[in-house]
């Protein structure tokens, strides 16, 4: 009696997470999929037309924000940016995504073929796992790549300063456009 009491409960968990697959199919396969050209706005948000999309799972330094690399300030925010502008150059990106950040940003996975581009910029060491990547992110801190060779404050971290310290979160005009037009 026990047993067939065991194999009905068994049964019934297999079903509810049968379910529950199918149901997280359904809603990826319905997330709105963008593709086409994009360009990054920063190291962890890409543009496409008027669209503004958040990659998901990730978190880069800010444009303006600096690092320091062998002892000597490294803007690394804008490094990211760079790091993002090249996985995304010359490729056909699609990116997909059914939530919303509170910028009202879409957040999405983007990907090149098997490339998976929010991955990429963690194992780079050039965006910190925000919920996502931690084994990509511990291999990038194990080989000290990108922002884990050098001494740096976890972008929410430094928002979060920004905002203690009564600034504003986003860059004032010429650091915007120094972010977008500079080439080092």
């Amino acid at each position: 009696m026990k047993i067939s009491r065991l194999r009905e409960i068994v049964v019934a968990l297999c079903f509810v997470l049968l379910l529950a697959l199918v149901a997280a199919k359904i809603e990826r396969d319905a997330s709105p999929r963008l593709a086409g050209t994009f360009r990054a706005a920063d190291g962890d948000s890409l543009a496409l037309g008027e669209a503004r999309l958040r990659l998901r799972g990730i978190d880069a330094p800010e444009l303006v924000q600096t690092c320091t690399k062998a002892a000597k300030p490294w803007n690394c925010g804008l490094e990211a940016k760079r790091a993002l502008a090249a996985l995304v150059a010359d490729r056909q990106i699609e990116c997909a995504g059914s939530q919303r950040d509170k910028y009202d940003r879409l957040l999405v996975i983007c990907s090149s073929g098997s490339l998976d581009i929010n991955r990429e910029m963690v194992v780079k060491g050039l965006a910190v796992s925000f919920g996502d990547y931690e084994l990509e992110e511990g291999e990038a801190r194990a080989a000290r790549r990108g922002l884990w060779g050098s001494e740096f404050v976890v972008p929410s971290e430094w928002r979060s300063r920004l905002r203690t310290e009564g600034k504003r979160e986003e860059p004032h005009f010429s650091s915007f456009f120094r972010g977008l037009f500079v080439v080092e």
